[in-house]
């Protein structure tokens, strides 16, 4: 059974920095897309950041120079950088795979679980 499981959320100042992590498991041969969204109180799910198979980049406007995706195909984990954290950043943030390929089934996409990140003083 595949699985997404997050980490690395948390409280952090504002001005502070936080590393998520994403693992995915299950038997997986290839995952095309995998990103990082996000869920406020009383919002919806907004993307923050996606990265590609071979690397290319995608984020939200308000994350620009400031948030890094970065993954590892080999060991099929996504991550967030992120930096100079605002109040306004405070969410419970998701990791999300798209194309996901195990050995036996392809999944359009899957979610992982979310982790919380409160940016507060």
């Amino acid at each position: 059974q595949v699985q997404l499981v997050e980490s690395g959320g948390g409280l952090v100042q504002p001005g502070g920095s936080l590393r998520l992590s994403c693992a995915a498991s299950g038997s997986i041969v290839s995952i095309n897309a995998m990103g990082w969204y996000r869920q406020a109180p009383g919002k919806q799910r907004e993307l923050v950041a996606a990265i590609s198979s071979v690397g290319s980049t995608n984020y939200a406007d308000s994350v620009k120079g400031r948030f890094t995706i970065s993954r590892d195909n080999a060991k099929n984990t996504v991550h967030l950088q992120m930096n100079t954290l605002k109040p306004e950043d405070t969410a419970v943030y998701y990791c999300n795979a798209k194309g996901l390929t195990t050995t036996s089934v392809r999944y359009l996409e899957r979610w992982g679980q979310g982790t919380l990140v409160t940016v507060s003083s």
